[in-house]
Order: C-alpha cells, then structure tokens, then sequence
C-alpha cells in the first residue's frame, strides 16, 4: 500500500491500473527498465494492465501485472471505467494516455496521464490530476509519494 497525505486529505493507493499502448510501452512492447519499475512498484500495490490490445502483445507480457484483454466488442473508455470502480476508485490509480483512458482517469483517486512518443488525448489531459512526459516518471511518483503531495499541495 502507497499512504500519503495531499491538502489534508489522505490517500490510500492499494492498485494501479495501466494502459498498456502508449502508456506503459510502444507498440506493445515494455522495455526492460519500465519493467523493472513495475516489479519495485508491485511489492507495494497490485498492478493491472488494462488494454484493447491493438498490437496482440498482452497475452506474453513478462510483467508483475493482471493483463487484462477488453473485448472489441465493446466500449473500452466504459469498460475501463467499471475497472477502476470494481477495484474501488478511492483506492485506485490509473495511468493512461488516449482517448479511451480519459473516464478512468477522472473516476481514479489520482489521474496520472502520460504524454509520451505517441502523444496524449487532450481530454485524457484535462482528466487527470498529473501530467508526466515518460512512463518511468509516473512510476517513480508512486515509488516516492512526496512527489506527489509536492505536485498537488496547495
């Protein structure tokens, strides 16, 4: 579990949620550093990685992760949505980058949005509490949480 304490408000992060797609990787791919920051980050909160899968990698994921697969089928900005409810949003965060990440960032207790090599939504953008430019910044927040409240104190 993450505590810390924001504006006098306290959190308790028991999961983060991930995009997967231009969030956690590129194409579908996790490099090896970004992967040994999720095997820090797991001995502290559990970790899904929530995706459509365009480029069908979820499935050999080498990552401390739940890797859970959306159906194409349906809406992925709802079905993360109920992800982030499911696992409880007070004690959630999520991590993401595109459009279809923009409700879960905004249902989380913190929204951390990615703007890496493949850009943002900038609705996604708007949602979230955090902006970072790499994936490895995001991760590192979680790992120090005083980045956190330093960012988001009044």
């Amino acid at each position: 579990m993450i505590e810390f304490l924001v504006n006098d408000k306290p959190f308790r992060i028991e999961n983060v949620v991930f995009d997967l797609n231009g969030t956690l990787g590129e194409e579908g791919r996790i490099s090896p550093d970004v992967r040994e920051l999720l095997s820090k980050l797991s001995e502290l909160v559990k970790i899904y990685i929530i995706t459509s899968d365009t480029f069908g990698t979820a499935k050999g994921l080498d990552v401390p992760a739940e890797v859970v697969t959306l159906d194409p089928d349906r809406s992925a900005s709802a079905e993360k949505k109920r992800w982030i409810q499911r696992l409880g949003a007070d004690k959630t965060v999520a991590v993401g980058n595109g459009y279809n990440d923009h409700l879960m960032l905004k249902e989380a207790v913190l929204g951390i949005c990615v703007i890496g090599r493949e850009g943002a939504c900038s609705l996604s953008v708007e949602m979230s509490d955090i902006v970072v430019t790499d994936i490895r910044d995001a991760i590192s927040l979680l790992l120090n949480a005083r980045r956190i409240v330093a960012t988001l104190r009044d």
